[in-house]
């Protein structure tokens, strides 16, 4: 399987001049851990995180370094600390270093990124341009819904996927999470969140009547919120 088959694709972005307040807000209203900072066209350009809000002047949790451990970082990375932990904008405080991967990375490689620099979720980026996010709710997703000798994705199994998204999104009351969707050997699991019942049996009766799927497994949940565009960051 590569990051496409799995990715949720409608993503809640920031840009770099909102305030950390308004960063603040928007994951929690969405409940999410991060969002990735995106330009006007899209492109990606960091990633602010609840860790990069742990450290902050209005909460009175600034780092306050010993005189000797002051001696040894320096003057720019002790004006680096200031700028992220008192700018009011998320571009003073999102973190720059970025770490992505295309649409056909496989799998594996994403999780070794996942591991190998200690992070939650990897944005997808297509030419430059933010196209999905790959979380680990999403690997989790899949571990659930496949058995371990089930044999690798087909490719029949991405175009199954992007047809049943291709008509949800034609759809006013389907909520953006249903992009959420596990396709395994023509079986649909639907996984995330819904407001209503009503539309947990849409979601399943448009799986259903996708040419080419052989059964579906709904996994959604009802719950009384339901932010749209959220995904597990």
């Amino acid at each position: 399987m590569k990051a496409a088959d799995i990715m949720t694709r409608q993503v809640v972005t920031i840009g770099p001049d909102a305030t950390v307040t308004e960063a603040a807000k928007r994951m929690l209203e969405n409940r999410i851990s991060g969002l990735p900072v995106c330009d006007s066209d899209g492109r990606l350009l960091g990633v602010i995180s609840e860790g990069d809000l742990l450290r902050r002047t209005e909460t009175g949790t600034v780092r306050r370094a010993s005189w000797w451990l002051a001696m040894f970082a320096g003057a720019p990375n002790q004006a680096a600390d200031y700028t992220k932990s008192h700018g009011r904008h998320v571009r003073d405080a999102m973190t720059e270093s970025l770490i992505f991967v295309t649409e056909e990375t496989p799998l594996d490689e994403v999780v070794r990124l996942m591991e190998s620099n200690r992070i939650k979720r990897v944005p997808v980026l297509r030419n430059g341009t933010l196209v999905g996010i790959v979380s680990r709710a999403n690997l989790l997703h899949v571990l659930a819904s496949i058995a371990p000798d089930v044999s690798p994705a087909a490719a029949d199994d991405r175009a199954l996927r992007d047809r049943l998204l291709e008509t949800l999104r034609a759809q006013p009351w389907a909520p953006e999470i249903s992009d959420n969707i596990v396709v395994r050997n023509g079986v649909v699991h639907l996984w995330g969140s819904v407001r209503t019942e009503a539309q947990r049996d849409a979601l399943r009766v448009a799986a259903e009547n996708t040419p080419g799927v052989t059964r579906v497994e709904n996994h959604l949940a009802i719950v009384d919120h339901v932010a749209e565009g959220a995904v597990g960051f």
